[in-house]
C-alpha cells in the first residue's frame, strides 16, 4: 500500500506543475502531459481503493 501512495504523491506533483504551467502561461503541451498524469492518478486511485478494502478485512 506505501508503493502505491507514494506512486500517487510523485503523478500528483507532476499533474500540479503541469497544470499550473497550463493555467498561468497557457502551456498546452503541460496540459496535455497534466491530462495524461490524471488518468495515471485515477488508476493508482482505484487501486489503492481496492487494496484499502483488503486490508481493513483483516
Amino acid at each position: 500500500m506505501k508503493e502505491i501512495i507514494e506512486k500517487m504523491a510523485e503523478a500528483y506533483a507532476a499533474f500540479a506543475k503541469d497544470a499550473a504551467l497550463q493555467a498561468e502561461n497557457g502551456n498546452k503541451a503541460a496540459g496535455t502531459r497534466a491530462r495524461k498524469v490524471s488518468l495515471e492518478i485515477e488508476k493508482l486511485t482505484k487501486e489503492f481503493r481496492k487494496v484499502s478494502l483488503e486490508e481493513s478485512k483483516k
